[in-house]
């Protein structure tokens, strides 16, 4: 794909010049400039916190730069006015989805763009527009279909139908790929490269660096608010991208080979029946092993959700058993759950691994704050509990400034590196590691992966549920994919390729009589 940048003075599709944002004492972005070609697809890299987000904002007008412009066609963009951008056709598909799931395509794809009293008839007239845009991507499901009956692939494409009925010329691409699998990535850069060559221009904001360099023209890294280096995509390797986000070589750890040992915890023919779930546990059978790691692959929303809860307590089953060391357990919740020695590192690390306006101490006390460690006569031991937040802000290489200052100020990455010392801190007999590494730089990536794995070197069951097939492959010493809230048999790492298990992936459900695990 070769990008077009403007030659002969024409002005680019969208310029931005000399950048600076402060918080505070914190320098978000330092004069960084910026130029997007039209048919051009520039790749954003950079660490959790270099500055990537603050930048969008500004673009969008959600923030005001302290000094520079914005420009798109050579005309200045009004500053801290979201309309203005989305009248001069910048869009943004959000790595979280922002859709409406009991409405139809057509209804998510005009809501917000005209009045209520207007909606139906606009909608009559529009509606052969938006069926022209859904098969020019692909969108087979059509105007009329529920969205909350579609695919994550299929609510990606919504995204985009939203953003091209609103005439967007530069689109903003926010972790596109952080929960496709294989087969739907290609859908996604086919349809990208017919947008391109039409003169769409895309900024891909990604932390994967081999995708970035499939689809891009140009990339370009900041680190620490900085645009510290450009480089065309022939001409690198993600290595050096890696080194360049970072500012030092960076290397994802190797696994060792060695022997597992008994059985830890282990399911027996386990359904859930939970309408908070939108696809519930079908009859699985899985056993985790000491010193272990049970990768379990899928696309996002195929019962993951359900298996995690089951095993940390927040979720009853509706039948089947759960077996903790050879014995069904006579309670199993939350609790129960962290004092037997089973840890969880949550999904969503914003909206139920911490609480945003609770201080560090607090967060890392929370789950188990009535334990004797943290707790005696019902009286919080106040010294204990931040001598135990000091402890893995040191161990874990947290960035914060104090142990009281509140979760909310932290960046992604550091979130998780708390998540990860207080679910590891107390070396726990099972951890339940849910998308441990979603949405993190490459450095916050082999942190996190260190980390399962020296759980796994001293005896740790450990369970990978995680929608990157390269991590689960890595790291996994037994891989199965979930799909239709069943698990395929499992096989051993490096048995399947990565096109092989992305074709489990793709599958509704594993039918029949489902493999036991080995016990």
């Amino acid at each position: 794909m070769n990008g077009r940048i403007a030659e002969g003075g024409a002005a680019p599709a969208l310029r931005l010049s000399s950048i600076c944002k402060r918080f505070g004492p914190l320098l978000a972005n330092d004069s960084i400039s910026l130029e997007v070609g039209s048919g051009e697809v520039v790749a954003l890299l950079g660490e959790n916190g270099a500055g990537k987000t603050t930048l969008m904002n500004i673009l969008f007008g959600h923030y005001v730069a302290d000094s520079g412009s914005v420009e798109v066609d050579g005309q200045r963009l009004a500053s801290g006015d979201p309309h203005a951008a989305l009248r001069a056709g910048i869009g943004m598909v959000h790595q979280h989805f922002t859709l409406v799931e009991n409405m139809s395509v057509a209804e998510n794809v005009v809501l917000g763009t005209e009045s209520l009293f207007a909606a139906a008839s606009r909608r009559t007239d529009e509606a052969g527009r938006i069926e022209s845009l859904c098969e020019e991507i692909g969108l087979g499901a059509g105007p009329g279909a529920i969205v909350g009956e579609l695919s994550v692939g299929e609510r990606q494409r919504v995204e985009i139908v939203k953003a091209l009925y609103r005439n967007s010329k530069i689109l903003i691409l926010d972790e596109p790929t952080a929960v496709l699998a294989p087969f739907e990535i290609d859908s996604l850069f086919e349809i990208l490269r017919r947008l391109v060559r039409r003169g769409l221009s895309v900024i891909f904001i990604s932390h994967k660096l081999a995708e970035a360099m499939a689809i891009s023209d140009r990339i370009v890294v900041l680190r620490k608010g900085r645009m510290v280096g450009e480089r065309a995509p022939a001409d690198t390797t993600p290595e050096e991208l890696a080194s360049m986000m970072v500012g030092e070589p960076v290397a994802l750890p190797k696994v060792p080979a060695r022997d597992s040992g008994p059985v830890v915890l282990e399911l027996r023919d386990v359904s859930t029946a939970s309408r908070s779930m939108r696809v519930n546990l079908d009859r699985v059978s899985l056993s985790l092993r000491a010193g272990r790691i049970t990768g379990i692959a899928g696309v996002a929303g195929n019962g993951q959700a359900a298996l995690a809860s089951v095993l940390s307590g927040t979720m009853r089953a509706a039948s089947g058993r759960m077996l903790l060391n050879g014995a069904e357990p006579a309670r199993w919740s939350p609790e129960s759950a962290l004092a037997r020695g089973v840890a969880r590192i949550p999904e969503d690390r914003l909206a139920t691994g911490m609480i945003g306006d609770m201080s560090v101490v607090e967060n890392m006390i929370s789950e188990q704050c009535r334990s004797p460690q943290f707790s005696r006569n019902g009286l919080l031991r106040r010294g204990d509990a931040r001598r135990f937040a000091e402890r893995v802000i040191a161990e874990y290489g947290v960035a914060c400034s104090s142990p009281n200052m509140a979760v909310r100020l932290l960046s992604g990455g550091n979130i998780q590196k708390l998540i990860l010392g207080r679910a590891l801190a107390p070396e726990p007999q099972v951890v339940i590691a849910n998308q441990p590494t979603r949405g993190l730089d490459v450095g916050a990536v082999a942190h996190v992966q260190e980390r399962l794995l020296a759980a796994r070197g001293r005896g740790a069951a450990v369970l990978l549920i995680s929608e990157d097939l390269e991590e689960v492959m890595s790291l996994s010493d037994k891989v199965s994919v979930m799909s239709g809230g069943r698990l395929s048999p499992e096989t051993d790492r490096g048995e399947l390729g990565i096109r092989e298990l992305g074709a489990l992936m793709a599958r509704k459900s594993f039918d029949g009589p489902q493999a036991q695990h080995a016990a």
